[in-house]
């Protein structure tokens, strides 16, 4: 097991150089109040002093402390390996100049005050980047420790006003990481139940499972005053024990009393005044005790800690093949995306697209809706007599006869009133190919979508492939709208009344004849130009030699049939009624054949004047186009972000595979 402390600093860089925490690995996190010692305590494990100090708030950014323990130099020398070459008992690496080797720990500390106050300034400011340090020792045990800034109430310095919610939010984002263990450290001097260590552990480890409690300062207490109580968990319980230990004095510090003496006489007071916890308590067995429990918090998070990693590392595979692979060859790139999108989009038409939308008709499925229901709906919805009266057909035979009264219903004005209701085909018939071609260009949005990665890594491309799907479409729309008026001009043109399906003439005047029994039905009023005559007649002033025909039409009233519609509650004579008959059910037959060539052809024009000469063209247009030398750089530059995400990607992948490669050294024995 002493391996896998090693194995997790080992994680720990290689996730620290792409700059990114995916796996949240096993550590052991200090916090405490500001000024409760958790310098000293982290100082007295490793045995040097190497940490700033001072008053008020010292640590001013997290401290990743890596401690490796290495043999003895003359071990190393003798056996001719080692983890450096580095000729010292001691030293030490940062990881933002791990090619640097520290021997003297007054410059470690140096370089932690250059470093944080490079991050934050020389004012009491706070970062959260964390440093990282790894010191090799052959006096320490393998340790990974997180000492964070003091819990502190009142801003100074350039802190900013809310300084307790940053720190409060710095150290929750750290203890709240379930793979990590809380040394939570307070002063003996103070209230164990005010202690605000304890607090925040509590808040995100309510069980206590991976909380260590640490009292400093034991020598500091009141006379009279012990901490036998709160070292045996009688005030405030804690489940991995409360240890105790004795810092050194601002003036053991000054005098640069050694951390070995301090040790020694550390011991000495605990056996003094705790002699019956003088083996469970002090910085020794506060070292052992943390290793312990680290090895074993580890073993215990190895096997999930494995399974996160595979996981990953098939994740960002994926995420980085998405991405695409560096380009090698642009003419051959723009090639191959050009086709895969055209391609793309004539599956989408034909319906054998891999990507098959579920949420929504799309493709070819929507144009044959539209044709089919959509189109033909509306077609059958329109009545084939819709705004023609008896009144109107009556006006319309009438003037088809001129001045003579017709023995027979005239042909003409079947024609005309039948191209009236034919001409309301062709608003129908030029709104499916608005739909159609709608579609089509939603289908470019839908074809985008499936190929986002690459579009998205060349946007100057994307845009170029729309600008030219949608100018084929804009080219192709007003060719489609004129033959489908054209559609509905040739059947104006010609009024084929020898079609097989028309229905014979004769058949429905005979038809309309044998369903007309009664008498003829008498006028309740004349038409208003024979009534106006008859009037002239009858009073002819006597006297007056003038013909009344040619009397002034305002001195006779007359009214003209076409300015004046004729009177509503008109009832037609028997003949009348059989002649709007007829013309009513030729226009109906007639009407109904050509809307049904109309639903017919529409959609065939459609198809083949914008529908399939874009699938046809489409891939030559985008050639024909974009596949220029002079274009190449400009289509294929890759937009900054993708190439940044790419990097990234990569980075992480190969971190993840060498951790997986980490984690698989470790034999099964080796946990026990």
């Amino acid at each position: 097991m002493e391996t896998l402390i090693p194995v997790i600093n080992k994680l720990q860089e290689i996730f620290n150089t792409v700059g990114a925490e995916v796996i949240q690995l096993p550590q052991i996190v200090v916090i405490g109040a500001q000024s409760s010692g958790k310098s000293s305590v982290l100082e007295s494990i490793v045995g040097r002093d190497f940490l700033p100090r001072g008053s008020g708030i010292v640590t001013r950014r997290p401290l990743v402390l890596q401690l490796v323990n290495v043999p003895f130099l003359e071990e190393r020398q003798h056996a001719a390996s080692g983890e450096t070459s580095t000729q010292a008992e001691e030293w030490a690496t940062f990881l933002h100049c791990k090619h640097k080797t520290f021997t003297d720990f007054d410059e470690i500390r140096q370089e932690i005050e250059t470093e944080t106050e490079r991050m934050t300034g020389t004012n009491k400011g706070i970062s959260l980047e964390p440093l990282y340090l790894k010191i090799y020792s052959p006096h320490v045990l393998n340790l990974t420790l997180v000492d964070l800034p003091g819990i502190t109430k009142v801003p100074v310095g350039d802190q900013p006003p809310d300084i307790e919610g940053l720190v409060r939010e710095m150290i929750l984002s750290y203890v709240s990481n379930p793979n990590c263990l809380i040394l939570a450290v307070t002063a003996a001097n103070t209230d164990m139940a005010t202690s605000e260590a304890l607090k925040l552990a509590r808040d995100v480890d309510p069980d206590g499972r991976r909380t260590l409690a640490v009292v400093t300062k034991l020598d500091l207490m009141d006379a009279g005053t012990d901490a036998m109580d709160v070292l045996m968990g009688r005030v405030i319980p804690v489940k991995l024990g409360i240890i105790g230990v004795v810092n050194r004095s601002q003036h053991d510090i000054n005098t640069r009393k050694s951390i070995t003496e301090s040790l020694q006489d550390e011991q000495g007071f605990l056996q003094k005044r705790y002699p019956s916890l003088a083996n469970r308590n002090g910085t020794r067995h506060l070292a052992k005790t943390l290793n312990r429990l680290l090895m074993h918090h580890i073993r215990d998070c190895l096997p999930e800690l494995k399974t996160r990693v595979n996981v990953l590392t098939a994740q960002y595979q994926s995420v980085l093949q998405s991405y695409g692979q560096p380009i090698e060859d642009k003419n051959a790139t723009l090639l191959q995306i050009i086709t895969k999108f055209a391609t793309e989009y004539c599956h989408t038409i034909e319906g054998t697209a891999r990507n098959i939308e579920t949420s929504e008709l799309c493709g070819g499925a929507r144009m044959c809706y539209i044709f089919h229901e959509t189109f033909g709906r509306t077609l059958e919805s329109i009545d084939p007599l819709a705004g023609l009266t008896m009144l109107d057909i009556l006006t319309a035979i009438r003037n088809a006869t001129g001045p003579r009264p017709a023995l027979f219903v005239p042909e003409v004005s079947f024609e005309l009133l039948v191209k009236r209701q034919i001409k309301r085909l062709e608003d129908p018939s030029l709104r499916c190919v608005e739909l159609v071609h709608e579609e089509l260009q939603r289908i470019i949005q839908h074809c985008s979508t499936y190929n986002t990665q690459e579009l998205l890594r060349f946007p100057k491309l994307h845009e170029a492939i729309v600008e030219v799907v949608t100018g084929v479409l804009r080219q192709r729309l007003p060719i489609t709208n004129e033959m489908v008026h054209n559609l509905v001009a040739i059947e104006l043109a010609y009024i084929n009344t020898k079609h097989p399906d028309f229905i014979d003439t004769a058949l429905v005047s005979a038809s309309v004849s044998s369903s007309k029994n009664d008498p003829p039905a008498e006028g309740i009023r004349r038409w208003k130009s024979d009534k106006v005559e008859n009037a002239g007649m009858e009073e002819k002033p006597k006297g007056n030699t003038q013909p009344p025909m040619y009397s002034s039409p305002s001195r006779s009233h007359a009214v003209n049939l076409l300015d004046t519609p004729m009177p509503a509650t008109r009832k037609l004579s028997q003949r009348e009624q059989q002649d709007c008959e007829v013309i009513r059910r030729l226009i109906k037959s007639y009407f109904l054949i050509v809307r049904k060539s109309i639903q017919d052809s529409v959609p065939k024009t459609v198809m083949h004047f914008l529908v399939n000469y874009v699938k046809d063209h489409l891939q030559s247009q985008l050639v024909g186009q974009l596949y220029k030398q002079q274009l190449l750089d400009m289509l294929l530059t890759e937009s900054e972000d993708m190439a940044q995400q790419r990097k990234e990607a990569a980075g992480l992948l190969q971190a993840l595979q060498r951790a997986n490669q980490t984690i698989s050294e470790i034999r099964e024995t080796q946990l026990w």
